[in-house]
């Protein structure tokens, strides 16, 4: 008997399902961090991804897929609205950790704070039923996608 989770219908919502819902979100958080905060999506990428952990020019240059020159560009920017801070690594001066500053992390967590508001508005379209499955659906698809 073929496994049910290999199923077409199954492949085929989550095609339907899950690029449509993660474009929406995404477009949403860019058109926020554009609009509202008046910065780029190469500002906000970098924010981003600092407020993840990476913490050095050539680690965001790693992660973005993008030259250094360019996210060097961007983390000027960010440092002259006072949103990043560079500070020198005692140990090696080649070394140039950057961190968000206070207004760095307020300016993100206005970023998400919007987003989830946004999200709950589309939630609450669902009926509690609804709600339930998508909640045990979302925990089957993080269970699918891990690591094992």
């Amino acid at each position: 008997m073929p496994n049910p989770a290999s199923s077409p219908i199954l492949i085929d919502k989550f095609w339907e399902s899950v690029p449509l819902a993660w474009r929406q979100t995404r477009s949403q958080i860019r058109r926020i961090a554009i609009e509202k905060f008046q910065m780029t999506e190469e500002q906000f990428q970098v924010l981003r991804r600092i407020r993840k952990g990476s913490a050095s020019v050539s680690a965001l240059a790693e992660a973005s897929q993008t030259s250094r020159s360019a996210v060097s560009k961007a983390v000027d920017a960010l440092v002259r609205r006072g949103l990043v801070t560079r500070s020198q690594d005692p140990e090696d001066r080649r070394n140039v950790p950057l961190a968000l500053t206070n207004e760095g992390q307020r300016v993100m967590a206005g970023v998400y704070d919007e987003t989830e508001q946004w999200l709950s508005a589309r939630f609450t379209r669902l009926t509690a039923e609804e709600t339930e499955s998508l909640l045990q659906g979302m925990e089957s698809l993080r269970k699918a996608f891990s690591n094992p």
